[in-house]
């Protein structure tokens, strides 16, 4: 039977039938999410039934799981190392680990966390007793329990609600396939040349959420990058933030273009991970060498990258250092990366604070610091 128009949708039919955003929409279409065509003039055109089959999956799902890439683990202080270890080479979640059960419980209530993991190989009361007030939480009824330990762990009553595993790398199985079937819609890149998260749809979403695409430059990042430059004396210092084409600097240090597509990128290695990703020799790197950054100007040769999160734990993008000549990076260097990541992490979650609270002072009322200067370096000139 013949499409007609009542079965065609634009962009913005599309976002208000799945309840999001304009943009969010744009962002799911043109990374392929959602099939679609160009009309001859060029605007993006999506058939209904494509949008119905997301909408009833959700449903079909039933409770959906919190928009979070955040999995705590609560468990005894020497049975942590091996979750940090399991959970290490898994870019796409972000993981607090506690001891203290008290502690845990107050990140949870904040977090709102994608899984929570109680590790309880021996079982015991207090573990039971623990999964049972979880359980009983209603502001976490999005986010998935699994218990690790004895089957006496867990009572019935508790089930299907509280998952029973044996071992806690059964327990990175259950998160690794979920972290895909999670997705809100299935990301296909095609052949893109870099590698991409297995929750790049709600990666892209998050950063939509920061509302910082396409703004101004602003003192509180270009601070920051300045400090990478400065402390790792690198000619470059850059906050990247990766769409699924471009790859955009919200601050730049030494480099007068504001943008790449995202196949030059090498934060697309950055946001895979959740510690700091160097490169000595970018162009004896067979991933590297044919990057056109690489092999032609601006013959870009060392990087260092770390990346930057949003509240919910989604990598949005990186805060690096290139150099045009190969290097090591010692640890105080990756030290510095990685808190000045945290840093810029750290502005994205108090301004997505501000925007569900509402700002206490306007930005006209903030005075303006100007910024210390490393041991041995001279303070850039105050922002005008």
């Amino acid at each position: 039977m013949a499409k007609t128009d009542k079965d065609i949708l634009t962009t913005a039919e599309t976002a208000k039938l799945l309840g999001v955003s304009v943009r969010t929409a744009q962002l799911l279409v043109e990374g392929g999410s959602i099939p679609s065509w160009k009309t001859p003039g060029g605007h993006r055109r999506v058939y209904r039934s494509d949008v119905m089959a997301i909408i009833n999956g959700r449903e079909e799902e039933g409770a959906t799981a919190n928009p979070s890439a955040m999995v705590v683990v609560i468990g005894a202080t020497d049975r942590l190392p091996l979750y940090r270890t399991l959970f290490a080479p898994v870019g796409e979640c972000t993981v607090e680990m506690f001891d203290d059960v008290l502690a845990a419980l107050v990140a949870v209530g904040s977090l709102k966390p994608h899984t929570i993991i109680v590790d309880a190989p021996d079982g015991g009361p207090d573990r039971t007793q623990l999964l049972r007030g979880l359980s009983a939480n209603r502001a976490l009824g999005g986010s998935r329990l699994l218990a690790v330990g004895q089957a006496a762990s867990v009572p019935a009553s508790l089930q299907p609600r509280v998952t029973r595993l044996d071992t806690p790398e059964a327990a990175l199985e259950v998160i690794e396939q979920a972290i895909a079937g999670d997705e809100p819609v299935t990301f296909q890149p095609g052949d893109a040349p870099f590698p991409i998260a297995r929750n790049e749809g709600q990666r892209l979403i998050a950063l939509e959420r920061t509302g910082l695409l396409d703004t101004a430059p602003e003192e509180a990042f270009d601070r920051l990058t300045w400090l990478a430059a400065q402390g790792l004396d690198a000619p470059i210092a850059l906050m990247t933030l990766l769409t699924p084409s471009r790859q955009w600097f919200k601050s730049r240090v030494g480099l007068d273009m504001t943008e790449t597509p995202r196949s030059w990128a090498f934060c697309n290695h950055t946001i895979l991970q959740r510690d700091v990703f160097s490169v000595e020799d970018l162009a004896s790197d067979a991933r590297f060498a044919d990057n056109p950054a690489v092999a032609g100007e601006p013959g870009f040769r060392f990087y260092a990258g770390a990346p930057v999160l949003d509240p919910d734990g989604f990598v949005v993008g990186s805060l690096c250092v290139i150099d045009r000549k190969p290097r090591k990076l010692d640890e105080r260097g990756a030290q510095m990366i990685r808190t000045l990541a945290a840093i810029a992490s750290d502005e994205i979650r108090l301004r997505g604070l501000e925007r569900q609270t509402g700002p206490q002072k306007s930005a006209g009322s903030m005075p303006k610091r100007r910024p210390a200067a490393l041991p041995g370096k001279a303070a850039p000139p105050p922002a005008p």
